[in-house]
């Protein structure tokens, strides 16, 4: 959709405009009167006959033309009906402002869904209800009741909080930060987050898209669409209000360990979503994305006129995993040919404490030069001699004649840098007030060019029997049984390519024993019902039993004594199998989280994945480089790739069978969660067995 009337409308009505200052309806309008909207304005209150010396309009009709944007800061219960008379003009485009409506319960959303059907029945869009406004620099459109009207910028902003956009209109203020346009979305009765960041995505105004979430409407969409935007413009986005990732408690291992905090961080790394923690950091990232070139690499040069804050900056780069740009011997010599003898020519760059505006400029054109250098950080300290005004302007100068780098500032103190802070920031340099900030920045922009050029994503589709899945799944779902039990886990493993342990269900300690001599010894014996998900503790799982007589023990054993831990549960027999080769245990395994599909996780396996948390997750479907990626997010990897003499195990085989349950659960959506534990791997060339599994359906 085209938002053209909403940013660039050549008619705005205030329906509810006021002539009482504090009130939402005059803010709005003297906003717009203020700001130097040229369009025409059309103030709608049928107590009044003009306001701020604009003709005021009893209704809507009345006013003779179609208002190409409609604005409502009216009551709630009247919002319906105001919306059926742009209906019937034929108005495309409203702002609803006035709250009351889902976010206050039963009533409200009744309200609001009654609002939205006019909407959609006559083609009408909306943004809001419950918002603060919308703001559009270049069109000179300030339709919010936030705050003045702020400096034209590369940065759009959407936030889901309208007294947020209020504060972050005050910061920008504050400290000269300029906007393409910014908007309260509110409630999102129509009109989303997705919508408007595919919008600016395709504005010219806008460099980066910025925002505040505390929801996102439909996950798997806003990934697969953000991942494309993603490669145009670099999307920051705070996101808060995190809750359980489903609704009903979870059985899994998987199911235990990931939330919705753990989903929201992987969907966003798919989608090469940068997620900030707090607005100073956003801005922070924000100001050098819209005024700064990207780094081809990250290999940093470090201009300061203090050895401390250049070993603060050096520390920061080494910590956040940025190359310290070793410079080239044509730049040293030519460093050492003009700079005192004191200064430090190599990396970083240490022009003394009695620098002027000169040797900070003929640095920092020199670093510039250097095609080992990618990023140049400047560091300044206010000492007896510093210029800060004339090093600023000298900054900027010289970031202009050579724009193919970016440069960040980081001026330390106050009073004394002040002149020199508001140059840069006429200037479009990114000024920090910490060495860390300044580097966190760096490294996140070099994390952003690496994501944009990585290879594009395959999926590998295995050969498999989808039919034999079909069949236990609609089982399972027409008998209204959730829990999949271990035997037909298995087999639908076993239709993906795994391989899975030999072994029946046995109802008698004669029959187990049998079963043991026919499979050989040593067995594993695990108890068998639905009702025990954990079956190790309630004693239900015998490990290494090298005899008949072990056997019929232990099933003597499991059968007296689980009972009484566990009353209430249908004990439907042992599962007696074959025991596996030695190997290394790992869980695989997925939670379908409600917002953005089958969330993979891999681990270490056994009894110890949630008490050690050495797990990593990834949204499915998996690419073979990010199956691997998983492994390699662990410290278990260390262990796996082999440590101390130790023969590691198969590495490929894992990602695989990581790519294979990703399949699966990409395949059969009915699959709410599932763990493969353990998988028990061994050297290369050694076939990986699925030891033990369970699956849990949406039934």
């Amino acid at each position: 959709m085209s938002f053209e009337s909403f940013f660039n409308p050549k008619s705005v009505a205030i329906v509810g405009a006021s002539s009482q200052k504090g009130k939402v309806g005059y803010e709005i309008l003297s906003n717009m009167i203020s700001a130097g909207y040229g369009g025409k304005l059309y103030p709608v209150n049928n107590k009044a006959d003009e306001i701020e010396g604009l003709k005021c309009y009893p209704d809507l009709e009345s006013i003779g033309s179609v208002p190409e944007l409609v604005i409502l800061v009216i009551p709630a219960k009247i919002v319906p009906m105001i919306m059926q008379q742009c209906a019937k003009l034929g108005t495309k485009s409203v702002i609803i402002i006035t709250a009351g409506f889902k976010e206050v319960g039963k009533e409200g959303k009744a309200l609001e869904e009654k609002v939205v059907q006019i909407a959609r029945e006559a083609g009408i869009r909306i943004i809001g209800p419950n918002c603060l406004g919308i703001i559009d620099t270049a069109n000179k459109l300030n339709a919010c009741f936030g705050g003045d009207l702020p400096d034209v910028g590369g940065i759009a902003y959407l936030s889901q909080s309208g007294a947020l956009l209020a504060a972050i209109l005050d910061i920008a203020t504050a400290n000269k930060i300029g906007f393409s346009k910014l908007i309260s979305i509110g409630n999102k009765a129509d009109i989303g987050e997705l919508d408007l960041i595919k919008a600016l995505a395709n504005d010219d105004e806008t460099k980066v898209i910025a925002g505040y979430l505390e929801s996102i409407t439909d996950g798997d969409e806003f990934v697969r669409q953000a991942e494309k935007i993603s490669h145009i413009k670099p999307i920051l986005l705070i996101k808060s209000g995190s809750t359980a990732a489903g609704a009903t408690a979870a059985s899994s291992h998987t199911g235990s360990l990931a939330g919705s905090e753990v989903a929201y961080e992987t969907a966003f790394e798919r989608a090469g979503i940068i997620r900030c923690e707090s607005i100073k950091q956003q801005f922070d990232y924000a100001q050098a994305f819209s005024n700064q070139p990207l780094p081809k690499d990250a290999r940093v040069a470090v201009i300061t006129n203090a050895g401390g804050p250049g070993i603060m900056a050096a520390d920061a780069i080494e910590s956040k995993g940025l190359k310290f740009a070793k410079l080239d011997e044509k730049t040293i010599e030519k460093l050492g040919s003009t700079l005192p003898a004191a200064a430090n020519i190599h990396n970083p760059i240490d022009v003394l404490g009695d620098s002027m505006a000169d040797r900070y400029s003929f640095a920092l054109s020199t670093a510039l030069d250097d095609p080992n250098v990618d990023v140049v950080l400047i560091l300044l300290t206010p000492q007896a001699m510093t210029d800060a005004k004339g090093t600023a302007e000298a900054i900027v100068k010289i970031s202009k004649e050579k724009p193919a780098k970016p440069v960040l500032t980081c001026f330390l103190g106050a009073n004394k840098i002040a002149e020199g802070v508001e140059i840069l920031r006429n200037g479009k340099i990114p000024q920090y007030d910490s060495t860390d900030g300044a580097v966190a920045t760096i490294k996140v922009m070099t994390e952003y060019v690496r994501w944009k050029s990585r290879p594009k994503r395959v999926v590998k589709l295995f050969p498999v029997n989808r039919r034999k899945v079909e069949n236990i799944i609609e089982r399972h779902i027409r008998q209204g049984i959730r829990e999949v039990g271990e035997t037909e886990s298995k087999e639908i493993l076993e239709a993906y390519g795994f391989f899975t342990p030999k072994g029946s269900i046995a109802t008698t300690a004669d029959q187990a024993g049998n079963i043991a001599e026919q499979l050989g010894f040593p067995v594993v014996m695990k108890i068998w019902s639905p009702d025990i998900l954990h079956k190790s503790d309630v004693g239900g799982v015998k490990v290494g039993l090298k005899s008949v007589q072990e056997v019929k023990d232990a099933f003597d054993l499991m059968m007296y004594r689980i009972p009484k831990k566990q009353p209430d549960a249908h004990i439907l027999g042992v599962l007696v199998q074959e025991m596996c080769k030695s190997g290394k245990e790992v869980i695989l395994g997925m939670n379908r989280d409600p917002h953005f599909g089958p969330l993979m996780m891999f681990g270490m396996g056994g009894i110890m994945v949630e008490v050690l948390k050495d797990v990593s997750f990834h949204l499915a479907p998996l690419t073979s480089d990010e199956a691997k990626q998983m492994l390699i997010d662990t410290k278990t990897y260390k262990i796996l790739k082999g440590v101390r003499g130790q023969q590691g195990v198969d590495i490929d085989k894992i990602a695989e069978g990581l790519q294979r349950l990703s399949q699966l659960v990409t395949e059969f959506p009915q699959i709410l969660e599932m763990d493969i534990n353990p998988f028990v791997v061994g050297p290369v060339g050694s076939t990986p067995i699925a030891v033990d599994a369970r699956m849990s359906l949406e039934v």
